[in-house]
């Protein structure tokens, strides 16, 4: 059934071919000179902070590389030893399974809030703050107040949980609780960052395209599902992309609530890299872990990138 209310009719356009016109970039290159003279400062820091430690990483992970300084040729062994390593299925298996909690738990929660903020006729700027407010709280401030509320004994989630005849629950001692409730740690941190990325994307959506929807009868769910939310598709696919990486990477969280326990349930590949380089000393192989990272991100961004661009040509 066809929805009363559509934002905009399909027109048939004529396919548009992209063509690499050479001498019109050898035209513009002259007048740009200058924009690339100020953009080189900032791309030496990047190539300083950013690629510089990739190549030193990919160089010290075909080394065995010592405090001393000493490195000794190994060639690809750490990456074979690192096949053989117990831990690296229980890490990367432990990285898919955040990333699905993430995004069944998290990704929507920023839209919505977003949305909900976009609709509200008063009050916006107050709301916007307290959204906003759990993301300016220190890591290490925000894991000691989830940890009082994850406690078994005397914490705030099973008190109230109890109310309803719930037993209490092991949050961070249970392999199967670790890693939604690291999950809901995470989420509530940074949902308020994404949630203005979505809500300034949504400033861009010219007001008369709501206000005709409104005089033509739209319902707020109407306006949401064919003005608000194809608006945010491109954001939304980017922010997929970015929290996918993020969650894959994650460390503080894990690292301070449950130090990769119980057993190795929550332990992440960034951990492990933590482990081996600043505590075992063995800083080839947590490189080549690094290495395998940086492949494994690269490779789901591009592949990605080249499946959503194929599914929208067409649109």
């Amino acid at each position: 059934m066809n929805s009363p209310y559509t934002l905009e009719t399909k027109m048939e356009q004529p396919k548009k071919t992209k063509t690499l016109d050479l001498a019109r970039i050898r035209a513009a290159l002259p007048g740009q000179i200058a924009a690339y003279i100020f953009l080189l400062p900032a791309l030496m820091l990047y190539a300083v902070f950013a690629w510089f430690p990739i190549i030193q990483s990919i160089l010290m992970s075909l080394h065995d590389v010592r405090l001393g300084g000493e490195w000794t040729w190994v060639g690809l062994d750490n990456f074979a030893l690192m096949l053989r390593d117990p831990a690296f299925e229980d890490a990367w298996r432990n990285s898919l399974e955040f990333a699905f909690w993430s995004l069944a738990l998290g990704y929507l929660v920023p839209v919505i809030i977003a949305i909900l903020v976009r609709e509200m006729r008063q009050g916006k700027g107050f709301f916007r703050v307290v959204y906003f407010l759990p993301t300016v709280v220190p890591t290490a401030i925000a894991v000691i107040i989830w940890r009082f509320i994850y406690d078994p004994d005397i914490g705030i989630l099973n008190e109230f949980l109890g109310q309803f005849g719930v037993s209490r629950l092991l949050w961070l001692q249970d392999a199967t609780l670790a890693k939604p409730a690291l999950v809901a740690v995470m989420t509530w941190g940074a949902f308020g960052t994404t949630a203005l990325i979505y809500l300034a994307s949504l400033q861009d959506v010219a007001q008369e395209l709501y206000e005709a929807a409104e005089l033509d009868g739209a319902t707020p769910l109407q306006r949401i599902r064919h003005i608000s939310l194809p608006h945010l598709y491109p954001v939304m696919s980017l922010m997929f992309v970015l929290q996918v990486i993020a969650v894959v990477q994650v460390f503080t969280e894990p690292f301070l609530l449950t130090s990769g326990g119980p057993g190795r349930a929550t332990l992440t590949p960034a951990m492990h890299i933590y482990n081996r380089a600043f505590i075992r000393f063995d800083m080839g192989y947590a490189s080549a872990w690094s290495v395998t990272m940086i492949v494994i991100l690269g490779a789901f961004s591009i592949i990605y990138r080249v499946v959503n661009y194929r599914l929208t040509a067409d649109r």
